[in-house]
């Protein structure tokens, strides 16, 4: 019997669609795409091999006509899918409702070429009522949709495959550039261009704690004005310049504030008014892609990619609507689930009186049209969420369940209270604030995991005061501030930026950061994304030479015009013509060509920093092995991890007096009399046996072992670091050699093929024999090399679900955190110190979702009341 054939994008939206459908309907994956440009020469078909144009896969003279290849790793796929096509007698097309859906749809069409007949399904939710419907309002798969995807997918090839070669050209190898990552890549360098502008200034002000005179309360106040002038505070200075840019404040100096101190501390101190107004606060709209993504990096401390992949699992589970869209919208059915579980949970007191409408201000037709929220009509409890897919997913659907509540509940309500307190010359303010109807606040509030505990915090009740209350100061304090550099940006407030900017859609925020840090263009510093100098010289070259189009109101025309394609109105061929070719303007084509010919590297590969005392001029170089240091005399390398603000003319000219200096000596090898140095590199200290010679053999060199301080290096030391790899004897049952190395994972023992690594607060690598390495190869084998228990660091706390005790250890491959059955590499950079156990138990829950996307069975430990449970194949 014939079935009809349902094609979605995954397997974990194929189980929970098959659940809503009969057995007349097999349900299957694509497993994402099944076609798209070649990815290297490799792939490009033999008969095309000749053709120039497809060194970038589109024929830009032949109507930009892309060339479509079906991936090695999609063949196999491709055939099972025509396979079961002969099986079916209707084929059903249920990818996703954006753009990229739209896409995977058009290609399985053109590719299976199916005779039967074929519909579209969409819906914006996976849910029994979703899919039934769908399958009552099926359409045609939508060509201009297809046509905007392609445009984008074109665009993205062209500036890419254009634009990368002139950076390999000018500046280094393996440069990559991006029509929008570029764009995200100037956000970070001008904002980092601005810190390194900023010029800290200082300035003073007074703090008080008073206290009334029946000791009945007391409450904190800060300085406002001194002899009827505004006291000056961070706002009132020039970032640039670090002096006063606002003529009508006062400056107060140490001298000047610890001299009024003293002065106020003997004057009488009196309530000089007193101003109650009432406030309210209306609920956030519910959650669009943009602002779960900030919520989910504020609240959670999810990357984008992380927030998305959570996102998506809770999609295709059926527990949440379609999660890229930049609409805030919501379906009648949404607002009468919400309303409903209002009046149930919270009480008819906090449902607001009337269903709040939430417009969207982005007019793109590619999206959701819905906002996200939890699916169906009726929101499944975040507990089950917990139970069914772990700790991740339950608490970023947690936020969406209150996010989506509470923006149909009543305003919060309050009343603010100003005091003004005056003393000499001086004047104090004092704020209050209390909340007489928490509204929407007892569900969600922004930035906090517990609003009930928020509610509290947010209230700021002073006592009871009269206008010419006499006052008593409890305590009095002069307290220095400093100015501080605009912040940089962090992936949250990044993608913010990018949608203010119209920069971008839902479906690419994620990876335009993800791009960024994977091509070394920025570093994370905590949660502040940190450009690195290559990116720096990048942008320069780019906003040089390619200034229109890295231009932010050319990239959010260039989404308006895709928008406009998605909905028939903008002839895609034309559109790439003209940015292609150009009209009226050089088109990318004339720009590439104009810095090929123009493009000086010298010039392009310098920042400079300043000049020295010399009058050298002091800059940073882009070279083939990193960035370095130079005054055109001496260079030196940059240490690792260092930022763009934080180079100073006086740091370089440092780095460069350490670097003419030359290697430190050690002595002279006892039987070769060769020089043994100690130098510091890129990849930290080693030592060194004599000096390069031109087009000689490259000296021996051998990095210290962990743990070993530079300091304390001696010359016995240094000769057995360079002993290494060292034959310590034969082995005596097999007669292999016996050698003990320091490895890219760290020190061990390899014995033919068998190797084990040697614990790092154990013995010395440098003092291992024979006999200590027979007893550890005499170890037996655990996950492949490893033959120790790692190093326990620090033991964090009980995992909330499960009660097992999360650990933090050492592994071979960096600090790693388990419960004793998953374990999860720390991110670089995080220290294991600092690491909380929330975001433990997060890196336990993304490692058992990779496992079991890969295939793989994690065995959960059971909690008290815990089922058992195991995570499938997605």
């Amino acid at each position: 019997m014939k079935k009809t054939l349902v094609i979605v994008e995954s397997p974990t939206k194929a189980r929970t669609i098959e659940k809503f459908l009969g057995k007349e309907f097999a349900i299957t994956a694509s497993y994402g795409h099944i076609r798209d440009l070649p990815g290297s020469a490799a792939e490009i078909p033999e008969e095309l091999k000749k053709e120039k144009w497809t060194r970038i896969g589109i024929n830009v003279d032949k109507n930009f006509e892309p060339l479509y290849i079906i991936p090695p790793s999609k063949k196999k796929r491709v055939s099972e899918l025509k396979a079961l096509l002969k099986d079916a007698d209707e084929l059903l097309l249920a990818t996703d409702e954006d753009r990229e859906g739209e896409s995977i749809s058009w290609h399985l069409l053109d590719v299976l070429k199916p005779k039967i007949p074929v519909k579209r399904l969409v819906f914006h939710e996976i849910t029994k009522e979703a899919i039934e419907q769908a399958l009552l309002s099926p359409r045609e798969v939508d060509e201009n949709l297809v046509r905007a995807q392609e445009t984008r997918r074109v665009i993205d090839r062209l500036f890419g495959y254009s634009v990368s070669p002139l950076l390999w050209k000018k500046m280094k190898p393996r440069l990559s550039a991006g029509r929008v990552q570029s764009v995200a890549m100037r956000l970070l360098v001008e904002r980092e261009r601005e810190r390194i502008a900023f010029r800290r200034a200082t300035y003073w002000d007074l703090k008080a704690l008073f206290k009334k005179k029946d000791n009945s309360g007391q409450f904190e106040s800060e300085l406002t004005h001194v002899s009827g002038k505004r006291v000056a505070i961070g706002k009132d200075f020039d970032p640039a310049t670090g002096k006063l840019a606002n003529a009508d404040t006062i400056l107060l100096d140490e001298k000047s504030a610890q001299a009024l101190r003293a002065k106020l501390l003997t004057s009488p101190v009196k309530v000089k008014s007193i101003e109650e107004k009432p406030f309210t606060n209306r609920p956030s709209p519910p959650f669009t892609t943009s602002t779960l993504q900030q919520e989910g990096n504020r609240k959670l401390g999810f990357a984008a990619r992380r927030t998305m992949e959570v996102a998506q699992t809770l999609y295709e589970n059926g527990f949440i609507t379609y999660m890229r869209t930049d609409s805030t919208n919501l379906s009648e059915e949404a607002l009468k689930a919400a309303r409903s579980l209002i009046v149930r949970d919270f009480g008819q007191e906090f449902l607001h009186s009337e269903p709040r409408i939430y417009r969207t201000k982005v007019k793109n037709a590619q999206e959701a049209h819905e906002a996200i929220r939890p699916a169906g009509s009726e929101f499944t409890p975040p507990a089950v969420v917990r139970d069914r897919l772990g700790f991740d997913a339950s608490r970023l659907y947690e936020l969406i369940w209150k996010r989506m509540v509470a923006c149909q509940m009543k305003d919060a309500q309050g009343t603010r209270v100003a005091v003004q307190i005056e003393s000499s010359d001086a004047q104090f303010r004092a704020s209050g604030k209390t909340i007489q109807f928490p509204g929407f606040l007892r569900a969600y509030v922004e930035g906090s995991d517990d609003p009930e505990g928020d509610l509290a915090d947010q209230e700021k009740i002073l006592p009871a005061l009269k206008v010419g209350e006499l006052l008593d100061f409890e305590k009095l304090e002069a307290l220095s501030h400093e100015t501080q550099p605009p912040a940089r940006y962090t992936e949250g407030s990044l993608i913010k930026e990018l949608e203010r900017l119209g920069i971008g859609r839902p479906s690419t925020w994620a990876t335009i950061v993800d791009v960024v840090l994977d091509r070394e263009y920025a570093f994370k510093k905590g949660p502040a994304l940190v450009p690195t100098f290559l990116a720096a010289a990048v942008t320069g070259l780019m906003q040089s030479y390619f200034t229109s189009v890295i231009d932010y109101e050319f990239t959010a025309r260039l989404e308006d015009d895709l928008d406009a394609i998605s909905r028939g109105e903008l002839d895609s061929v034309k559109y790439l013509s003209k940015f292609f070719f150009g009209n009226g303007h050089p088109g990318l084509k004339t720009l590439v060509e104009t810095g090929e010919a123009t493009i000086d590297p010298r010039i392009v590969c310098g920042l400079p920093l300043g000049n020295d005392a010399q009058g050298r001029n002091v800059e940073v170089r882009i070279g083939r092995w990193g960035p370095f240091v130079s005054n055109g005399e001496q260079r030196s390398g940059l240490p690792d991890g260092i930022a763009p603000d934080e180079l100073t003319v006086d740091r370089a000219v440092l780095l460069l007096a350490e670097a003419a200096k030359g290697p430190t000596s050690l002595g002279s090898h006892p039987l070769t009399q060769q020089p043994i140095y100690f130098k510091n590199g890129r990849f930290g200290p080693y030592v060194q046996l004599g000096d390069q010679v031109e087009g000689g053999d490259k000296p021996k060199m051998s990095s210290l072992l962990p743990g070993m301080v530079p300091e304390e290096l001696t010359l016995d030391v240094a000769l057995k670091l360079l002993e290494l790899p060292k034959n310590v004897g034969k082995h005596p049952e097999n007669g292999e050699d016996v050698i003990v190395s320091n490895g890219k994972f760290g020190p061990y023992v390899k014995c033919g093929a068998e190797t084990r690594s040697i614990p790092p607060d154990e013995t010395s690598l440098i003092d291992v024999g024979l006999a200590k390495a027979l007893e550890y190869l005499a170890q037996p084998k655990r996950r492949g090399r490893a033959t120790s228990q790692p190093k326990n660091l620090r033991e964090i706390g009980k995992h909330p679900l499960s009660e097992a005790i999360l650990v933090i250890k050492s592994g071979r491959f960096g600090p790693y955190v388990t419960d004793g059955t998953i374990n999860a590499s720390l991110p670089r950079g995080v220290d294991p110190q600092a690491l909380k156990i929330e975001e433990a138990v997060s890196l336990l829950e993304a490692r058992a979702a990779k496992i079991a996307a890969d295939g793989g069975v994690v065995k959960k430990k059971r909690g008290r009341g815990a089922k058992r449970s195991t995570a499938k194949k997605s």
